[in-house]
C-alpha cells in the first residue's frame, strides 16, 4: 500500500514509518524537520522511505509531494505540539494545526486518497476530566490554544467527509511515551524522568505529584494508526489505557526498575495544569479492533533500554 506520513521524522511518526515499512508498504514522509529528526529515519530511508522536507503550511509544496507519492492512505501527524508556545502565539499554533490540516485534507482529496488518519489529543481537548475515564462525547473544554486547534482540525476532517466523501478518523491520544521521545524538547514527563534515571539527576515534581495522566506506549499508538487505516469507521477515537497514573507513581515505578529510588524535589504547582486526565478507549476496541498491549512497567523498561 502507498502511504504518506506527515510529521514522519518525529517521535510517533518515525515509529509509525518503521511499522509501515516492516509490513511492506511504500512510504513517503513529509516533515519540515523543525522538531523531527532526520536520524529517526536513518533506517527507514535505507529501507526505501522517501523524505520530502516541507512545511504543511505550504500548500503548493504539499501538493507536489502528494502528487509524486499518490498515497492511498495519509497519516497526518505533523503538528505544533508545544502547549506553552500555543499560549504565547495562538495564531502560529492555528496556522500549523488548523491551516496545515486543511491543506493535508485538500491535497489528499485532490489525489484520490482513500483514507486520512488524523492525530488529535484526548487530554488537551477534554481539559479537566468530568467523567473518569473520559469517552469521546465528553464535554470539549480545552485549556490551551493547542487543544482548541486540535479540536478545530478534527472538525475539518469531518467536514471533508460531508463535503467530499473523504474518509477520515481522528485518533485522540493519551500521553504517549516510548523510544525516540526527546527528553530535552517539549517532552512528556516519562522521557524527562527516564533521562534523569540514566544520568543520575533529580526529578522535579510540580505541586503534590498526585496529578494523573493516561500513559500509552508508542507501539500501541502505532498499532492504533494501522488499525484505523484498515476500517471505514469515521470520527474520533480515544487511544489510551483507561488507567490513571500519578507523577508520584511514575517516580516509584522508575525507581523500582532502576534498582534505586529516583531522587525528587517538589516545586510550586503550575497554574492551569489539569489534575486528572484519563480516557476511555471502548470505541477504538469496538470499531477498530484495537486495545493497548503494553503495560506501564514494560513500557518504561523498553523506554529506558532504548536510551542506552
Amino acid at each position: 500500500m502507498r502511504c504518506l506520513v506527515t510529521g514522519g521524522a518525529g517521535f510517533i511518526g518515525s515509529n509509525l514509518v518503521d511499522a509501515l515499512l516492516a509490513r511492506g508498504d511504500e512510504v513517503t514522509v513529509v516533515d519540515d524537520v523543525s522538531t523531527g529528526r532526520r536520524e529517526n529515519l536513518a533506517l527507514a530511508r535505507t529501507a526505501g522511505a522517501r523524505l520530502v522536507e516541507t512545511d504543511v503550511r505550504d500548500r503548493a509544496a504539499l501538493a507536489e509531494a502528494f502528487d509524486a507519492a499518490g498515497p492511498e492512505v495519509v497519516f497526518h501527524l505533523a503538528a505544533q505540539i508545544d502547549v506553552r508556545r500555543s499560549t504565547a502565539d495562538p495564531a502560529f499554533d492555528a496556522a500549523v494545526n488548523v491551516g496545515g490540516t486543511i491543506n493535508v485534507l485538500d491535497v489528499a482529496q485532490a489525489v484520490g486518497a482513500r483514507r486520512v488518519v488524523n492525530t488529535s489529543s484526548g487530554g488537551a481537548i477534554y481539559g479537566e476530566s468530568r467523567v473518569i475515564p473520559a469517552p469521546e462525547d465528553h464535554p470539549i473544554a480545552p485549556e490551551a490554544p493547542y487543544g482548541q486547534s486540535k479540536w478545530a482540525a478534527e472538525g475539518y476532517c469531518e467536514l471533508y467527509g460531508r463535503l467530499h466523501g473523504l474518509s477520515t478518523a481522528s485518533l485522540r491520544y493519551g500521553n504517549v511515551y516510548g523510544p525516540r521521545q526527546d527528553p530535552l524538547g517539549e517532552a512528556g514527563v516519562i522521557a524527562i524522568f527516564c533521562n534523569l534515571v540514566r544520568e543520575g539527576g533529580t526529578a522535579t515534581i510540580f505541586g503534590d505529584g498526585l496529578q494523573t495522566r493516561d500513559y500509552v506506549y508508542v507501539g500501541d499508538v502505532v498499532a492504533a494508526n494501522l488499525a484505523a487505516a484498515d476500517v471505514e469507521a469515521t470520527g474520533p477515537f480515544n487511544v489510551g489505557t483507561g488507567i490513571e497514573t500519578s507523577v508520584l507513581d511514575l517516580v516509584q515505578a522508575l525507581g523500582a526498575l532502576a534498582g534505586a529510588a529516583l531522587p525528587a524535589e517538589h516545586a510550586p504547582e503550575r497554574p492551569g495544569e489539569v489534575k486528572r486526565s484519563v480516557i476511555d478507549a471502548a470505541r477504538a476496541r469496538e470499531a477498530l479492533g484495537w486495545e493497548p498491549g503494553v503495560g506501564l512497567s514494560e513500557g518504561l523498561e523498553r523506554t529506558l533500554a532504548s536510551m542506552g
